[in-house]
Formats: structure tokens, sequence, C-alpha cells
């Protein structure tokens, strides 16, 4: 089986949670396609050089930025479209009637030249066979805020890389000369990501602050503001493989994430892969249960809940192998084997039941538990 993997032409300009899942499921599928009884091949499409038809599926990541094109195109082609939407787990009822209301009008104002990014949205989120949200959040936010039948609707979450389970705090000890507590956040340095809003809760407890990210062209000014506080040291942007980036993970003492929203965040699972507990923002797909000692939620703006959670986890650090334990099941290689379930059923011609992704099936299905995922370093 040929899958077709696509996303917006810009994806891999810069390097972020997306890019890591898309080059961690391909990896994945072709290891579990090349070990099972089911050929399977994973790639990437250059649609300016290849035909969709080509392939017996193709799988959309986001739904944004034109992507409803690609399952369009698919989709007139007879090819079965699987789409991972990512989108915000703050669609509800309400905001979805709003922007069904604003499309409309917008559509009446123009003579119905201009559509909205939503209608965009739902167009491929109607068209495509089948829908993987990263948890149960962004799950209900498909089926409210877009109105999308909940049977086509599968959860599976993102993986970990293996050496953020094995990482040691002595590398970054070493490169850094930080050997006391600090606050690690990783992500792009921009507003929305909230570094500022994270330093500012801060201020008064004398912590240093760690950020590591790429900072865009337009957003400077913004990283000199951080920057001004004594506080504050930026290590610039590393690639997901540098051991440093595991091992900051591992030093720190708490990592945060107060951003205006966040899907499944792979910082957040690589966190507490490294058995350091999290506080973010309350404004995310992620849902793991019995977390509370490891992992805590606040408003992006709640700087006095941030300080808090951060102070708590400081002063009683939770026990690192607990932690880890909360994510040791979210591997690449399960999450590819539970997505290439669905793949055969799709292939096949068959819809997507309630049972497509779970690892017990008749002979047609790929198996779920591959050997173990070798450590893979990515850039």
């Amino acid at each position: 089986m040929r899958v077709g993997i696509l996303s917006y032409p810009m994806l891999f300009q810069r390097d972020g949670g997306l890019q890591v899942q898309v080059r961690e499921t391909i990896a994945a599928l072709n290891r579990l396609g090349a070990d099972t009884s089911h050929p399977l091949q994973a790639q990437l499409v250059d649609p300016n050089r290849e035909r969709l038809d080509a392939f017996d599926l193709i799988h959309v990541f986001s739904a944004i930025n034109g992507n409803f094109r690609l399952v369009e195109a698919a989709s007139e082609m007879g090819v079965p479209v699987v789409l991972s939407p990512l989108l915000s787990p703050g669609w509800d009822r309400a905001s979805g009637f709003r922007a069904r209301v604003a499309d409309r009008l917008t559509g009446r104002l123009t003579g119905w030249h201009v559509q909205t990014s939503y209608a965009q949205t739902k167009r491929a989120l109607q068209l495509a066979k089948l829908v993987i949200a990263l948890g149960e959040a962004e799950r209900a936010a498909i089926i409210s805020g877009f109105l999308v039948n909940p049977a086509k609707i599968r959860v599976f979450p993102n993986g970990i890389n293996q050496q953020f389970f094995t990482a040691r705090p002595e590398l970054f000890r070493q490169s850094t000369g930080i050997t006391g507590p600090f606050v690690l956040m990783v992500g792009s340095i921009n507003p929305y990501k909230n570094q500022l809003g994270l330093v500012q809760a801060l201020a008064d407890m004398n912590l240093p602050v760690v950020l590591i990210g790429r900072v865009a062209r337009q957003d400077q000014v913004y990283l000199d503001t951080v920057l001004r506080s004594p506080w504050v040291r930026w290590l610039g942007a590393l690639d997901h493989g540098d051991p440093l980036l595991a091992s900051a993970y591992s030093a720190a003492s708490v990592v945060a994430l107060p951003s205006h929203g966040e899907v499944f965040p792979l910082a957040v699972l690589e966190s507490l892969a490294a058995g350091t507990p999290v506080v973010m923002t309350d404004e995310n797909a992620l849902d793991l249960q019995e977390s509370a000692f490891a992992l805590r939620k606040a408003r992006w703006h709640d700087a006095t809940a941030q300080r808090a959670a951060i102070r708590d986890f400081i002063d009683r650090p939770p026990a690192r192998d607990a932690v880890r334990g909360l994510v040791e099941q979210y591997t690449w290689q399960r999450v590819a084997a539970e997505i290439a379930n669905c793949y055969v059923e799709l292939a096949a011609g068959r819809p997507a039941d309630e049972k497509c992704g779970t690892a017990s099936r008749d002979e047609d299905v790929i198996s779920a538990s591959p050997a173990a995922e070798p450590e893979r370093s990515l850039s």
C-alpha cells in the first residue's frame, strides 16, 4: 500500500511539533510496513510532480492553510483521505455557530466570492473518510464546532522519542553552568506562546527561566523585550534530535507552556517522559488521567495560578519515575500501528468502524505490537 503524506507547502520552512509529528509518523509507518506481511510505504508527496491518484490513500496533516484543496483534489480522484486537522480544543457549539453565521454574511456581502477559513476547514472535515484527533478535547471540538459525524473520528495521540525517556541532566548543566532550579520553556518565541507572560509571572521569584526555540524576524523585538529580564537565558533553536534538548528537559525543575492555546503539545509529552513536571495552558487537548501530581493547567493570562503551580513543583517535586509513567505508552510505533490499521480498512473500501485502530482485528490488520522503536536523531 502506498500512502501519500501531505500538508501545506511551507511546512518544513521551520521546525516544530507538526514537523516532528509528520517525520516521525512517516518513519514509524515505514518501519511497520517493512516488518509485517502487509507492505506499506509512506512518503511525503510533492503535488507539483506526483498525482494523488498514484497513491492508495492520502493522509493530510492540518486542516488550515489551504489544505482543504488537497482533500478536495484527492476526493475527486477517488482516493480516500485521512485528515489530522489539528484543531484548537477551544471550538464548541457557540463558537461554531458564530463562525457559520460569519461565513454566511461574508458570502452574501461578497457575492460568494470570499470564503472563510472556517468554511474551508469544515469542507475538509466533511470530505475526509477518516478524521484523526489527538485527544478527546480535540474530538469534542470537531464534533461541536464543525458538526462532524462522530462515527468517523478516531483518537490517536502523538508519540515520544525514546531519547527523552533516557535523558540525563549532566550535559545541560555542563554546557550552561546552570546547576540550581530553573524553569524551561520550549517552543517558538512569539506573543502567542507567551514567554513574556511567563517571565512577568515569575518576576519576584528570582528563578532562572531558560528558553529554547526559534524566533522569526517579526518577533525579534518581542524576544528583546523578554531578554530584558536578568533571569532569562535564551539558548536559540535546537534540533529535535539534539541531545542538549533532551538533557534540558531532564535538568529543568519545571517546564512551562502558558501559551494562548495548544492541541497536543509535544513539549509537554517530552518533558513528562524526562520525568519533569509541567505547568501549561488550560486551552489544550491533552487529557492524562490522574496526572495532577505532575501536570497543572492554568489560564494563559493567570500569572498567580502559574506562579503558584511552579512554586509548588519546585518545593515538592514529584518522583521522576512516576512522572515518566504517565506517558510510557506514547510511542510513535504504537501510534503508527493504530493508524495503519485504519489505512488497511479504508484502502480495502471498508469504512473505518469503531474497532479501527485497535490491536485485536482479523488477519487483514497490521499488528499493533512491532519491535521496539530504535533511538533516532531527527533534525
